[in-house]
């Protein structure tokens, strides 16, 4: 069993919102991403999610390009970032995700990216272009190597295939804030409560919203209607303006944005 649904049930139990942090390995430096990720579950990050660097990255705003972008400069492979979640995992329990497309995990081999992934104590996979209706050799090798695929459902999303994901979901299902791509805003969508409540009475997995969620006080108005929240572009800006000590930056973000939890 991964790491992800023991983590789910923890904070249920606590009654309790679970933050999902994102930052893209690689980035602002090589080899800056362990120290990272360390920092941002010491101060209260629920789940790392490690994004893997890719060239296009279609439903990335403007900040998760630029980090991509500056990431793939850095030198970044498939094989540093699954060295990187080695590293985070020799040193925290806390459960790792890896996002990215399905490009890149193709290029080095499914059967074998799965396994590898797995070796270095990842918990889950997000890809954010393959289709469910197209996962069926990577669904049976992260079963194989006991990872979760995690699916996205958003607000454009039918009923037949909210239910199709509900049926076929395992750890979490990524529910997606906005009919757009990644980037801080202001406000969450105001459907957001009617839709995850649509997904709710489907399924008892765990929701996890994304996609915008930038302040303490989009955390607290999510209590009770999911199950966590997932934080990227604001992080990453965070991050951005303190290159000199970005773990410091990163954790310093998580207790200002759980705040509001």
């Amino acid at each position: 069993m991964s790491r992800i649904s023991p983590l789910f049930d923890t904070l249920r139990a606590e009654d309790r919102l679970g933050l999902l942090a994102y930052i893209t390995v690689g980035y602002p430096e090589l080899n800056s991403t362990p120290d990272i990720a360390l920092a941002l579950a010491k101060a209260g990050a629920d789940m790392i999610e490690l994004g893997i660097p890719f060239s296009d990255p279609l439903a990335e705003g403007r900040t998760i390009q630029a980090t991509s972008q500056r990431a793939l400069a850095n030198g970044v492979t498939v094989a540093h970032c699954l060295e990187v979640a080695w590293e985070i995992r020799q040193r925290s329990e806390v459960p790792i995700v890896f996002m990215g497309y399905l490009n890149p995990v193709l290029a080095y081999g499914v059967h074998r990216f799965t396994e590898h992934a797995a070796d270095a104590g990842v918990d889950g996979l997000i890809l954010v272009d393959l289709s469910l209706e197209e996962t069926g050799e990577l669904r049976s090798a992260c079963q194989g190597a006991g990872l979760d695929l995690i699916f996205f459902l958003a607000p454009t999303s039918t009923q037949a295939r909210m239910r199709l994901v509900a049926e076929q979901a395992t750890g979490f299902i990524y529910c997606v804030s906005v009919t757009g791509v990644t980037g801080s805003r202001q406000a969450i969508g105001a459907d957001v409560d009617s839709f995850l409540g649509r997904i709710r009475a489907m399924t008892s997995t765990p929701l996890a919203l994304g996609f915008g969620i930038s302040k303490p006080e989009h955390l607290a108005s999510l209590h009770g209607k999911a199950d966590a929240a997932a934080v990227g572009s604001a992080l990453l800006e965070a991050i951005g303006k303190r290159e000199d000590d970005p773990a410091t930056a990163g954790g310093d973000f998580v207790r200002w944005i759980k705040g509001g939890a």
